[in-house]
């Protein structure tokens, strides 16, 4: 038996699951929130139960102890030694990584060369890293990247239109994220349809807050939404999404902003958020929409527009579609916004849904279509820190 930490390291936050392996029993999980500020609030949960705290926590290494000794405060384990490898979540792994790895000084320094490309995550992820190095010199540490899964795009779809030596000289190129839940979304409908996911056309549609949308053939990411960054793709909480490019040049002038100004809020307060003037939560503006408000519904419609025409362009693409499935907050309980989706690519697909059953599903592992779909259709809560933590288990074995 071992004992597996994985950890999601953000800006100010430190998510968490704490794994018995092979079984991959989930003994606790939790949250740090507020790191660096005032009334940090630490939250774990155990069989069932909620433990919370708040605190002043300084900063991640501070939160990384706290975490370690509730850890043996609440006998979770005997001592912080009885973890053998923690893995970490890596926003960017640039093409350095298409895998999980091992983390040595070589994989560290990879890291911070593609912060330019990753400047709010790495640098923390980072952090994450040495302090858990520090505190649990004995554990295996691995990195586990959100760009790895999506490194098999071939160049003809991961290049822009822009000068080649831009991609020479600075790596600009399509990375795609949300990698860890497309590969885990994939491989748990293969294992739920029977099938072999070497043998699947699968499209992945992952909406949440932050949402991509990935063309899988025969297990392989063959095209996603996300871009350069995650501003591209979809409509999202509060991104724009795709944009004719021109407009940031034009909203510069017009309302005499700097670039980066612009692009705050391209990525802060545009997308639903922008678009309803309500939220950026999608249970606010289905619940507007419901009383019949009009921006709710031009948003929904948008949403569901923008997702429909990547999904049809991926059907294209991939000439056949075994399954489509949904996941994340958006994808996995949103039953209206599921449903006008449907609407929009059903007779196109030729996918058979049953609606009732949609609009009853939130949540849970579910197939959707009837017998006459011609692809699949699943919702699939997805589950990133098991795959980190199968990762991390199979490297630490090695």
């Amino acid at each position: 038996m071992d004992i597996i930490l994985a950890v999601n390291a953000g800006s100010s936050s430190l998510k968490f699951q704490l794994f018995e392996m092979p079984s991959e029993k989930v003994l606790v999980s939790g949250l740090i929130e507020r790191i660096g500020l005032e009334d940090s609030i630490f939250t774990m949960k155990k069989n069932g139960d909620k433990i919370s705290k708040v605190s002043d926590i300084k900063d991640h290494y501070q939160a990384v102890n706290i975490l370690l000794d509730s850890l043996t405060a609440e006998k979770v384990v005997e001592k912080i030694s009885d973890i053998t490898g923690v893995g970490h979540r890596v926003v960017h792994g640039g093409e350095y990584f298409s895998n999980s790895v091992l983390i040595d000084e070589i994989v560290k320094k990879s890291i911070y060369d593609v912060s330019n490309l990753a400047p709010l995550h790495n640098p923390v992820n980072l952090v994450g890293i040495e302090a858990f190095q520090e505190l649990l010199p004995d554990a295996c540490q691995v990195a586990v990247f959100d760009t790895a899964f999506h490194q098999t795009m071939k160049e003809s779809t991961y290049l822009y239109p822009l000068p080649y030596e831009y991609y020479e000289k600075y790596q600009v190129r399509k990375y795609g994220f949300h990698g860890t839940s497309h590969f885990y979304v994939s491989r748990r409908v293969a294992e739920l349809m029977d099938r072999d996911i070497k043998t699947l056309n699968l499209i992945s549609i992952h909406l949440g807050n932050g949402a991509s949308i990935t063309a899988i053939e025969d297990g392989k990411s063959v095209n996603t939404s996300m871009g350069f960054t995650p501003l591209a793709g979809i409509m999202m909480g509060t991104r724009t999404g795709d944009v004719d490019p021109a407009i940031l040049p034009f909203i510069m002038e017009a309302e005499n902003l700097t670039s980066k100004s612009v692009l705050d809020i391209f990525n802060h307060k545009s997308g639903m958020y922008g678009v309803s003037g309500i939220s950026s939560d999608a249970r606010d503006i289905i619940e507007a929409y419901d009383s019949g408000n009009e921006r709710a519904a031009l948003t929904l419609d948008m949403y569901a527009n923008r997702v429909s025409e990547v999904i049809g362009s991926y059907f294209i693409k991939l000439g056949h579609v075994d399954a489509l499935v949904f996941t994340g907050g958006i994808g996995e309980n949103a039953v209206l916004i599921r449903q006008m989706i449907f609407d929009k690519i059903s007779e196109a697909m030729g996918l058979d849904v049953n609606k009732d059953l949609n609009l009853e599903v939130m949540g849970l592992e579910k197939r959707l279509d009837e017998n006459d779909s011609k692809s699949e259709v699943w919702i699939v809560p997805t589950d990133e820190e098991l795959v980190i933590a199968r990762d991390t288990y199979n490297i630490s074995k090695d």
